[in-house]
């Protein structure tokens, strides 16, 4: 690729991803390698800039969490975040202690000196017409001495060293996270540095990126045909039309309906797919095999993994019958690597196991094509849209590849799934026919997830004159930009009161509904 570069160094943050997200939103090409790269690998990179990440770790308790030499003799901007921040203080020089004044949540940071990096950019002024900044703190240890050659830039009254700056290097770092949502400026800031002190070109567009690609794709597959598993979702029906555009017939897609399927699933993904995009789909009714391997499994983890080998085994099955399959492509995308902790480093915390992510046997006999797997959610989208995908597709919500398997609290039973289906089916008809006044938009536009949750307890309700003992559903509807974090979505209380009228009345076996108002941190989105 001949797009300029931005190298981020990962030393095991959960958010690590967003710093990448936040340098692409400035059209900046950009890729996450371990912290403990090479010196001969970040020259070949030749980055045009280098973001070091946050950790959970402490400098001084974790001699390899260091970044490689060629870091600081490379001559290019060098941005630290948090974790980045003190690595730099200590390598080139400077001082990190425990703090017994730990941040973590909203601050207010003032800014000092002038920096290019901060210029300009705050939040509002005090009397004294300080700069200020609303910012994320995440950290318990700080920068006590700084590096010879730095300056101060910014600091709160418990981390009197927040920010520092050689300017004459072009090295700046901050304490706080300018990468989340919650630091207002954050992505002024990360903007300010790719694309002003470091000079880089704004020209990663994903318009662009098709023909990358494709190329790419056509050199890896060749002449050999692949094997695509559809759920129907955004990600697998990005990577499906993107294969196609491709490679066109060498690509065969198979849908596999493993009985945890929304509400005439099936249907429209056929009709879909063979129909719109004229792609060969295999419809594979594994529904009964799926189901009979789940029984009595209530734990999340074995049921994700046992659904990712029930889906390998299917993919085996369908590979073989095509003379020339040599590869399996899958949806995957960057937060499904980061929650099931596939950075590189390894370092990262697993929050949850992904059925494609990092459970394929060595038996598969098929080689692994993810031509989505650098992607945010935002960026899928907007790829979806430059290959002539319909809008219904493209800003459908997500749907989780182990489907309803992770929907239904504990274990799996049919006919939890036909009541769970029926239920989830009414909440989204419901979000798209209530039009918010404010925005003349529907609140399945206005929310990124929303979905059904299967309680298996019974609760006692009355209907009629008679005692009902039922179960509950609980329902969860998300607002976020990038699914790495999220708030529950505040909808409309008669919105709520219409759904769960309907799914009462209308799905017997369900005598009450319950509003899941739990946000993402702590909670994920997805309940298992």
């Amino acid at each position: 690729m001949q797009h300029d570069k931005v190298l981020v160094l990962d030393f095991g943050s959960q958010v690590t991803q967003l710093i990448a997200r936040r340098v692409r939103d400035a059209s900046v090409y950009c890729e996450i390698h371990p912290n403990d790269v090479s010196d001969e690998f970040v020259r070949s990179y030749a980055p045009k800039a280098i973001i070091l990440s946050g950790s959970h770790a402490s400098t001084y308790e974790d001699h390899e969490l260091r970044a490689p030499q060629a870091v600081w003799d490379l001559g290019v901007p060098v941005l630290g975040i948090c974790y980045g921040m003190q690595t730099m203080a200590v390598q080139l020089g400077g001082k990190v202690e425990w703090s017994d004044h730990r941040e973590f949540g909203y601050a207010e940071v003032r800014a000092h000196g002038h920096t290019q990096l901060l210029d300009g950019i705050q939040d509002f002024e005090t009397p004294e017409r300080h700069g200020m900044l609303k910012v994320w703190m995440s950290h318990g240890d700080k920068v006590t001495v700084l590096p010879p050659g730095f300056k101060l830039m910014a600091s709160t009254p418990s981390c009197p060293i927040a920010g520092m700056a050689d300017e004459a290097r072009r090295l700046y770092a901050v304490q706080f996270h300018p990468e989340v949502t919650h630091t207002l400026q954050g992505e002024a800031m990360l903007r300010r540095f790719v694309r002003d002190i470091a000079g880089c070109k704004g020209d990663w567009q994903m318009g662009s990126y098709i023909d990358e690609a494709v190329a790419k794709i056509r050199e890896q597959v060749g002449d050999e045909e692949v094997i695509l598993g559809l759920s129907g979702g955004v990600d697998s029906s990005v990577a499906a039309a993107l294969i196609h555009r491709a490679i066109g017939d060498q690509l065969t897609c198979v849908f596999v309906d493993h009985g945890l399927l929304r509400l005439n699933e099936g249907k429209m993904v056929m009709e879909m797919f063979a129909g719109r995009l004229h792609a060969k789909v295999v419809h594979v009714d594994a529904s009964e095999q799926f189901l009979g391997t789940l029984a009595g499994v209530a734990d999340p983890e074995r049921k994700r993994k046992i659904i990712g080998a029930e889906f390998v085994e299917v993919f085996q099955a369908e590979a073989k019958k095509l003379t020339n399959a040599k590869w399996l492509a899958q949806g995957t995308i960057y937060p499904d690597v980061v929650e099931s902790g596939g950075t590189k480093t390894k370092k990262a915390t697993t929050i949850k196991s992904h059925h494609n992510v990092g459970g394929l046997p060595e038996t598969l006999g098929l080689k692994l094509l993810e031509p989505l797997r650098e992607l945010f959610k935002d960026e899928v989208r907007a790829l979806g849209v430059a290959l002539g995908l319909p809008p219904d597709m493209v800003y459908r919500h997500p749907f989780p590849g182990p489907g309803l398997g992770v929907r239904i609290l504990g274990e799996i039973k049919k006919d939890y799934a036909d009541l769970l289906r029926r239920a989830d089916a009414i909440f989204i008809e419901e979000l798209r026919n209530t039009i918010d006044p404010a925005t003349g938009k529907s609140w399945y536009a206005l929310t990124s997830q929303a979905f059904a949750v299967f309680l298996p307890v019974k609760s006692v309700g009355v209907m009629g004159d008679g005692r009902t003992y039922d179960y509950v559903v609980a329902l969860r509807a998300v607002q976020t930009s990038d699914f790495m974090t999220a708030d529950w979505a505040e909808l409309p209380y008669a919105l709520l009161k219409r759904t769960s009228g309907r799914i009462i009345n209308e799905v017997r076996g369900i005598n009450r509904v319950t509003y899941d108002v739990s946000s993402k941190p702590p909670a994920t989105i997805e309940w298992e």
